[in-house]
């Protein structure tokens, strides 16, 4: 009887990475498993091994992004509210797919394959708890909203260039932390 074929971590991480790229590029409806299992250097039975289905599959690039930014956000929180924005930023910046793939709605899912609430919920985590020395509990959760509605507007803007001409974005970017901050100063 033949063994079944196992698929590494490394074929995994690489299938998430091909695939959020090339939903970046051409959306999310035209993408087609074959297109990146082929980009990947594997079958499509490595992705049905790995993931189950197309489905599947978008929901685990957006679950590992917002795993991968929570990361990024909880390596930053000691240092306060406005390291958080600039780490926000530098990770956007670097997963530029990843992040509008997160952020940009371009899939829509049915609720039995939908991205882990706990998961999504653990990357805004460290930005409530620098915010809990703040606020008061009422307001904790609007004022994360707050700030995450002002970061994330300044850099997806940023990333789209649809912004008027700016010829400094660490400026802009500057100015919406320094925004945040006067909004919420220590307590």
């Amino acid at each position: 009887m033949a063994r079944p074929v196992s698929y590494d971590e490394a074929l995994r991480d690489r299938l998430l990475d091909i695939t959020a790229e090339m939903v970046d590029e051409k959306g999310p409806e035209r993408l087609s498993l074959r297109d990146i299992a082929q980009a990947a250097g594997t079958s499509t039975s490595a992705v049905y091994a790995l993931f189950g289905g197309k489905a599947q599959l978008l929901v685990a690039v957006i679950e590992h992004g917002f795993a991968s930014f929570g990361e990024a956000q909880s390596r930053t929180e000691t240092h306060g509210l406005r390291a958080l924005g600039h780490s926000y930023r530098a990770w956007a910046k670097s997963n530029p797919a990843l992040y509008r793939l997160m952020f940009g709605g371009a899939i829509t899912t049915a609720d039995d394959c939908a991205p882990d609430s706990a998961t999504t919920s653990t990357a805004m985590a460290p930005l409530v708890r620098a915010l809990a020395e703040r606020v008061d509990e009422a307001q904790l959760l609007p004022a994360a909203l707050t700030v995450w509605a002002q970061v994330h507007g300044a850099v997806s803007l940023e990333l789209a260039g649809v912004a008027p001409e700016v010829s400094d974005w660490d400026a802009v970017y500057e100015a919406v932390v320094d925004a945040v901050e006067r909004a919420f100063p220590p307590a």
